[in-house]
């Protein structure tokens, strides 16, 4: 009987899984075309799958094993299952044999991977979404187990008529059931809706340049010279069709969730419910059946949309309130954890970009400061003239009397902000000692764009960026050095796409290479413990972690790492204009991080940037002190290693 009714269960589920795969891909090219190589994506996805995939899925070793097994075991059952089964080529003899013997080793494979999610959906974490997704352990059973029982008898293990009809019927229940939730809900939706979409989102990925061990992380230009082009996201359909792709790709495992520093602080952003939004924009509905954590003091079935409908509307019902898309400090914590490589922040601002450029709806002291750039060439509205103020005696060399330098200082605008001076005179320090040849722009230099950029106001960042690359190209360097995170990001990797090509370095990696060099040398430190702060823009940007460790291990400072450092720190709030939006939540981002330095016991926490500086020391009753890099080494200079033969030499550093 189930001979019989095998070839028609196969491929009918088959068939209406291709119906559902055509209907979703529909659902997918609502969006704006976006073109992508289809053969050479198709060609890299196992690659993309099985090695750029898997690493940040075996960041979670025991889930990482699980899925090899299930995910591994499945495909190969599948392709398996249609050829012994469905097409009649098993056998207990020859091939048909071999085909047997590994069929039932696939499904014993996916089998005991689905033991291993079912101890996880016992007690599941609070990111996990429930819902439909407990019984995913029960749908890889029935599949697995089905097709091992019914394979047993093919391959000569039980006999042929083995059991009675009632056994049969039973176990084709169990075969249909798998059948139904691995192969035709892998297209209609459920719990592995997430394979299909992500096998499609890994091929046509919108940043390519991510796989292969590669780095993407600047924002996409608009093209604002286009008079038909839509400035931003308004409804769903605005985002490319692979960013709709990438959204209906997620599996709701909930990692975005867990590291989102806002979501920690209690504002209203989720990053895992966002995109679930998003997947409800796609379709068509309400947020009612989202079973994970919802937005902050937001309960969930408020929220509902269509493709064609604004995403933030003003008035009535929408997919997601403004607040939620302000709440973000783009710090990509979610882009870096995610295991289906989704762009949240990348939609995030791309969203931030219609409120603010179409209907200039920039919350609290949004537009002041966006107003101040457009006037000032600052965000905060000084006098232009007044950029060097602080430098009045120290004779810094102009670029404009020089024309060319080994070295760009690049001052960003913490020049005006009083706490931020005392690092930059630092640098200056630092770098007169090593005997470096450098040069400032002086009044010449402007905003490098990053705020409004991360405000959605890409008008403002182009005419700044455009203006200043126009300045650097009347001269002749070798590098750009600064002590911003923020301006190293954009300068080194937005700037390219609107023709200004950088060598940008960071402090701290300048630094480090000097010392290396032998230009450097420092007194032991004596002071005490001592942990250190990742920026979000320098590390999971740009992945600089290495250097500024380097640096302080010359000092003869063994860092005592926080539990979220490298490529998991917790952000400072500092970012993505969050300071300005100024969303309110339970607690504040940068108190968070100050707990996390005193969990170390140090008496001091080191950073590399002006933001995260004024964000940790603004936290009230602080207990360690913050202080920049540059401000440690120029403290600890001493004479040129040659002449004192006492120096301390780079201790290995792992950061994890």
């Amino acid at each position: 009987m189930l001979e019989t009714l095998l070839p028609i269960l196969i491929f009918s589920a088959l068939g209406l899984a291709v119906i559902g795969a055509w209907r979703r891909v529909r659902l997918w090219r609502q969006g704006r075309p976006s073109p992508v190589p289809l053969l050479k994506g198709l060609a890299a996805m196992p690659r993309r799958y099985l090695v750029d995939l898997h690493h940040v899925v075996e960041r979670d070793k025991v889930m990482s094993n699980t899925h090899v097994a299930t995910a591994g075991g499945f495909v190969a059952a599948a392709v398996l299952m249609i050829l012994v089964h469905g097409l009649g080529l098993g056998s207990s003899e020859g091939l048909g044999g071999v085909l047997g013997w590994a069929l039932l080793a696939a499904s014993a494979c996916m089998f005991v991977g689905s033991l291993f999610v079912a101890r996880r959906r016992r007690h599941p974490p609070a990111r996990l979404s429930k819902g439909p997704w407990m019984r995913l352990p029960k749908s890889l059973m029935a599949f697995s187990l089905g097709v091992f029982l019914i394979t047993l008898p093919t391959v000569g293990v039980l006999p042929e008529d083995f059991g009675s009809w009632i056994l049969a019927l039973a176990l084709a229940a169990v075969v249909v059931w798998g059948l139904g939730e691995m192969v035709f809900g892998m297209t209609w939706g459920g719990p592995m809706k997430h394979a299909f979409a992500g096998a499609l989102h890994l091929a046509f990925h919108r940043r390519p340049e991510r796989f292969g061990g590669g780095r993407s992380t600047g924002l996409k230009a608009l093209d604002l010279d286009d008079p038909e082009a839509k400035l931003g996201v308004e409804t769903p359909s605005d985002f490319t069709w692979n960013q709709l792709l990438g959204f209906d790709a997620c599996v709701q495992c909930g990692r975005c969730e867990a590291v989102c520093p806002a979501f920690a602080a209690g504002q209203p952003l989720n990053p895992k419910k966002l995109i679930q939004d998003m997947v409800v924009g796609l379709a068509g509905g309400s947020d009612a059946a989202y079973a994970g954590s919802p937005y902050p003091g937001k309960p969930v079935g408020e929220h509902h949309g269509n493709p064609h409908g604004p995403i933030v509307a003003r008035e009535g019902e929408a997919l997601v309130d403004a607040e939620t898309l302000w709440s973000c400090t783009t710090c990509r914590a979610c882009v870096e954890e995610c295991p289906m490589m989704i762009e949240h922040v990348d939609a995030i601002v791309d969203m931030r970009r219609f409120l603010t450029l179409e209907h200039g709806n920039t919350p609290n002291k949004g537009a002041e400061v966006l107003d101040n750039l457009i006037a000032t060439d600052n965000p905060g509205g000084f006098d232009p003239g007044a950029r060097l103020h602080w430098a009045a005696d120290l004779d810094l060399p102009m670029m404009a009397e020089r024309g060319e330098a080994e070295v760009l200082l690049w001052l960003g605008d913490g020049a005006y902000d009083m706490r931020n001076q005392r690092t930059l005179r630092a640098l200056v320090k630092v770098l007169r000692a090593a005997e470096v040849d450098f040069a400032v722009l002086g009044n010449e230099e402007r905003d490098s764009g990053d705020v409004a950029r991360r405000l959605g106001d890409e008008a403002t960042f182009q005419s700044l960026a455009r203006r200043n690359i126009a300045t650097l190209a009347k001269y002749r360097f070798r590098h750009i050095v600064t002590c911003d995170p923020h301006s190293f990001h954009v300068l080194g990797n937005e700037y390219g796409e609107l023709g200004g090509h950088y060598a940008v370095q960071h402090h701290s990696t300048f630094i480090a290479e000097l010392y290396d060099a032998g230009r450097l040398a420092f007194k032991p430190w004596k002071g005490g413990r001592v942990t250190y702060h990742d920026p979000c823009y320098l590390g999971r940007y740009n992945g600089e972690f290495e250097a500024p460790r380097r640096v302080l291990a010359a000092l003869g400072i063994q860092v005592a790492e926080m539990e979220r450092s490298g490529f998991r720190s917790r952000c400072c709030g500092g970012g993505g204009g969050a300071p300005i939006t100024d969303i309110p939540g339970k607690q504040r981002i940068p108190d968070m991080r100050m707990n996390d330095v005193e969990a170390t016991g140090a008496e001091l926490v080191a950073v590399g940037c002006p933001q995260c500086t004024a964000m940790l020391e603004g936290v009230v009753d602080a207990g360690a002190e913050v202080r920049d890099i540059a401000e440690l080494v120029a403290d600890a200079l001493t004479e040129a290693p040659q002449a004192t033969g006492e120096t301390v030499r780079p201790q290995a550093v792992e950061v994890v």
